[in-house]
């Protein structure tokens, strides 16, 4: 059991790292630096031999081995993002790099994503230190730059250029998964993360005949563009069920008392509508989906440009990126280009591991009340570049909060918060499930 030292320390390491600005703006534009040696120097503290890794100067990752009890045992990799996305102070009920803790509850921009769970791993290790605890197998700890952009500094680069530092390691845990969901009906549902779409962000090009405004023109570069946005937007993705998704609606229904063929995927739609709040766990990652999300072209009101740009974040589920491209070349027609502006692939973690019960265990040990379903989530974490290692990724960061604490809103949100219980919850069992895990 995690002591009283790492339950303070978990609440003090979260305002810490909220206090050490990080902010990924895109384009190389962050410092995770010192936030990274901040996390060096809490693990050194515990015996361990943290290395500091940079691809960029200043994008820094930490990287460190915690030996197990069973040399026999697969290693696990257990990782956090440093960087932040950004934030304007003065839409915030506090300044989001405060790190203030009020009312029980800490403050600031990274509070749920996701510098509580570099918090609560630096206050399991420490905890085990003072206790003479040791993991029964290897796990290596990985605090990472860049995950809010590319990854190519942080994960990324990890795993293309350091693969030696990851020896041995299966499976990963992260964040997004374990955070208790409230239904509305007084059902706790604790979702833990056994997938991930894949990433497919696109750059559209429409190319025309540049000309003056004023004069008829059928190949309005302009027009080709928005055409297929608008194609794409209205586009009605067809319904692809993973084993994860597939296991995650086979739970709710049962659940929830609803008869449901899963087979027939006319279905789900409507099983989806009798799920209520909880559907918001799945609804999101039946489907591909494309969004458009920019638009650039022309320089001047009265001049039709030869060129028009868009971009799309496109999302495609484990096994449909075939389809996921010949649907794009359909919807963008002969008058546009599209290629990947950045492309990640998506993942799947099976849940009738070992590691799925054993996480499943440790919380319904602390949540008794708690039913825990696997899900998929419908963005993406470091887990992918770390599958390029044979790393099967879960998203496991445990976190129990209170009914009307809506922890996804505030993934990227406006006054961005953790309530101290819940710190304290997640450090409980993440040290029970990291011990025999």
């Amino acid at each position: 059991m995690a002591d009283e030292q790492a339950l303070d320390e978990v609440v003090r390491f979260t305002s810490d790292l909220i206090r050490i600005d990080t902010t990924n703006r895109g384009g190389g534009d962050c410092q995770e630096r010192p936030a990274a040696e901040y996390a060096a120097a809490l693990l050194a503290e515990t015996g361990l031999e943290p290395v500091l890794l940079e691809r960029t100067k200043g994008r820094t990752n930490v990287v460190a081995r915690v030996e197990g009890t069973d040399p026999s045992a697969d290693a696990m990799l257990v990782h956090g993002h440093l960087d932040v996305v950004p934030a304007q102070a003065e839409d915030w009920s506090v300044h989001p790099f405060s790190g203030e803790i009020r009312d029980g509850v800490v403050w600031g921009r990274g509070a749920v994503d996701m510098k509580n769970m570099d918090a609560m791993i630096l206050a399991v290790l420490r905890g085990w230190k003072r206790l003479g605890v040791r993991p029964r197998r290897d796990l290596v700890i990985a605090f990472t730059a860049d995950e809010e952009a590319s990854a190519e500094d942080g994960s990324g680069f990890l795993a293309d250029h350091h693969p030696e530092l990851f020896e041995g390691c299966t499976e990963g845990i992260s964040e997004s998964g374990a955070f208790t969901f409230h239904d509305g009906s007084g059902r706790e549902l604790y979702p833990i993360g056994a997938g991930e779409r894949g990433t497919g962000w696109l750059k559209l090009t429409a190319r025309g005949r540049a000309g003056h405004g004023s004069k008829v023109n059928r190949n309005n570069a302009v027009t080709h563009l928005a055409a297929a946005i608008a194609r794409i937007g209205a586009h009605e993705w067809p319904i692809r069920l993973t084993p994860t998704v597939r296991a995650a609606l086979t739970e709710l229904a049962a659940l929830y008392g609803i008869d449901a063929d899963l087979d027939d995927l006319g279905d789900v739609d409507e099983l989806l509508r009798k799920l209520g709040p909880a559907a918001a766990l799945v609804e999101a990652t039946v489907r591909n989906s494309a969004n458009p999300t920019m638009l650039s072209a022309g320089y001047k009101v009265n001049v039709i440009p030869g060129e028009a740009v868009a971009y799309v974040d496109g999302r495609h589920l484990p096994g449909t990126e075939d389809e996921f491209r010949a649907t794009l070349d359909q919807l963008t027609g002969p008058d546009v280009e599209w290629e990947f502006h950045h492309r990640e692939v998506a993942l799947q973690a099976p849940v009738d591991s070992v590691t799925y019960r054993r996480m499943r265990a440790a919380v319904e040990e602390f949540a008794p009340g708690g039913h825990v379903v696997p899900y998929c989530m419908s963005g993406g974490t470091d887990a992918k570049q770390f599958s390029r290692l044979g790393i099967t990724g879960y998203g496991f960061a445990p976190l129990r909060l209170p009914e009307g604490f809506d922890y996804q809103a505030l993934f990227h949100g406006v006054d961005e918060r953790v309530p101290v219980e819940a710190l304290h919850f997640g450090v409980r069992v993440l040290d029970r499930f990291l011990r025999t895990a």
